[in-house]
């Protein structure tokens, strides 16, 4: 594998200022725009680049140091290792223009990474794509809607609308095709992908397509039974509760869940019996309850 010290010609106990020397006087004997007839010599130019990349980093250098070429390069790939590399503030100290290609031409990123570096036609790229977070409530993700949100395209904020589909869970994503940013040199745009975020509902939670609701019943009611009035996702139902309801018990709610993504069924819609015991008991309800202990219960 490489070794980044020697293709700079320096030690390892180089500092910051002989590495950068060193990087300038290589990358000025070997740039592209002064050996036209070499054509090595482009190759030799990003060996220093990539080099001086890792060096010149601080972080970079150190994993270099410890981990070595072959443990460095299993843990950072070109796009790493040139992340945060300034093609055009390096280059421009140096005296050459910034630009697209030939002509003292300053390669972007991609293509430098691409292997399209200098000279040469300039090709049509495909924009970038966008990644963005969008919040919704509970209803909304579970029924679906219709939302627009703000993209900065170019420095512009540009207002997109879109469709969220009934169902839609936590962390799901959408792809917007063509609403990234823009293509250059006549290529497409980037697509949008927008995640999916459901801020909590205070009643409800989702269990796959069913929706899980908490309802408390007082012991009383629990014995003898009763019914309630249940909040769904639409209105409301009434759910009957059985005589001697244990606490915990989960009764269903059919069809008035989450709908599933097709639309062609429904989930139910859970409701938790919880059993609510007073703090504190009347004398009046001590005796009572005394005289329930007697008969048994």
């Amino acid at each position: 594998m490489k070794d980044y010290y020697s293709i700079l010609g320096v030690s390892r106990e180089a500092s910051d200022d002989d590495l950068k020397k060193a990087f300038r006087k290589k990358a000025m004997d070997y740039h592209p725009d002064r050996n036209k007839n070499n054509p090595k010599a482009e190759e030799k130019f990003k060996e220093i680049n990539e080099a001086y990349a890792v060096l010149g980093d601080k972080a970079k250098r150190s994993q270099y140091n410890r981990f070595g070429s072959d443990g460095f390069h299993k843990r950072f790939s070109k796009e790493d290792i040139f992340r945060d590399f300034d093609f055009g503030d390096i280059f421009n100290s140096f005296g050459f223009e910034s630009g697209s290609s030939g002509k003292g031409g300053i390669p972007d990123l991609d293509s430098f990474i691409s292997g399209q570096g200098f000279g040469g036609r300039t090709r049509s790229r495909r924009g970038k794509d966008i990644r963005q977070n969008f919040y919704i409530s509970f209803h909304e993700a579970a029924l679906g809607t219709k939302r627009s949100i703000l993209v900065e395209l170019n420095g512009k904020k540009i207002e997109t609308t879109f469709k969220v589909p009934s169902g839609s869970k936590d962390g799901n994503k959408l792809r917007l095709v063509g609403k990234g940013q823009p293509g250059t040199h006549g290529g497409p745009p980037g697509d949008l992908y927008l995640k999916i975020c459901i801020n909590k509902h205070p009643h409800f939670s989702r269990v796959g397509d069913d929706i899980l609701i908490d309802k408390e019943i007082s012991p009383t009611e629990a014995l003898l039974g009763t019914t309630i009035e249940v909040p769904t996702l639409n209105d409301s139902k009434i759910l009957t509760i059985p005589p001697c309801t244990q606490s915990h018990t989960k009764l269903k709610l059919k069809g008035v869940g989450i709908p599933f993504h097709q639309g062609k069924k429904t989930g139910d819609q859970l409701v938790r019996v919880i059993v609510k015991y007073p703090k504190k008991l009347t004398d009046q309800q001590t005796e009572l309850v005394h005289k329930l202990k007697i008969a048994g219960l």
